[in-house]
């Protein structure tokens, strides 16, 4: 929304499709997942009185609208891209197929995956922890409007402090919000870390992927084990011993 009520802001639009052309020309692949708050969000159904299905089917379309607007952003940039949806929409975009999807990343191309998971009941934040595992992603990026994960909520205690790096199981024993259980359950399983980020700072994005401390890194291990950034994946993954590689 931007400084918008409502729908979508083309200024802010086109600084999300600049920082991903960027972090695209690293070489690393990259693949976006979208809310559609700024048009309709599935729990406010029941608000208005209507089944809740029906209003989780009406935000999958709404983050469809906003893939739509993202994939026209990175176009108007010379960013190939590819559209894959979870709710058949012919017309607008493929469907998600796991295979087509890893093609689309080989080859370069920017993947958007909108319409969640195409059911009822699961967050966007579920939608890019499951498309995250099936394409054997190696980090999911999770782009807020804070700079990371914070004791409290930093917008309303300002004297939150921030975490530079915490495990999977702190998250959990403190009670923090970080995305939706079942979303967050996915990646301590599988065990594929979460970057929390401020998304609106311009250049973030790069400096992530360029091996700079950016947000709060959600681990297995913490920040007792040292990481370090595959250049061309974009990974903060542990770092390997000569001994464990042998």
């Amino acid at each position: 929304m931007g400084q918008q009520q409502y729908g979508i802001d083309a200024v802010r639009l086109m600084q999300y499709a600049e920082e991903i052309k960027t972090a695209a020309a690293t070489g690393t692949q990259v693949a976006v997942v979208i809310g559609g708050g700024n048009i309709f969000r599935g729990v406010q159904a029941e608000a208005f009185g209507l089944d809740r299905v029906q209003g989780d089917y009406m935000g999958m379309l709404a983050t469809v609208i906003n893939s739509m607007a993202l994939q026209s952003a990175l176009e108007k940039l010379n960013v190939n891209t590819r559209l894959l949806s979870g709710v058949t929409i012919q017309r607008v975009c493929e469907p998600y197929i796991r295979r087509r999807a890893l093609r689309h990343l080989e080859k370069g191309r920017v993947v958007i995956f909108g319409a969640g998971i195409g059911s009822p009941y699961f967050t966007t934040d579920s939608a890019a922890s499951l498309r995250a595992i099936e394409i054997e992603a190696d980090v999911v990026l999770k782009g807020t409007r804070v700079d990371g994960i914070y004791t409290a909520d930093p917008e309303k205690d300002p004297t939150a402090v921030r975490y530079p790096e915490i495990t999977f199981d702190e998250v959990m024993e403190k009670n923090l919000n970080v995305m939706d259980m079942t979303a967050f359950t996915l990646c301590k399983e599988n065990n594929l870390p979460i970057i929390v980020f401020d998304m609106n700072k311009a250049g973030n994005l790069q400096r992530l992927i360029e091996g700079e401390t950016v947000g709060t890194r959600v681990s297995m291990n913490g920040p007792d084990k040292p990481h370090k950034l595959d250049s061309k994946h974009s990974a903060l993954q542990p770092a390997i011993e000569p001994t464990e590689q042998a």
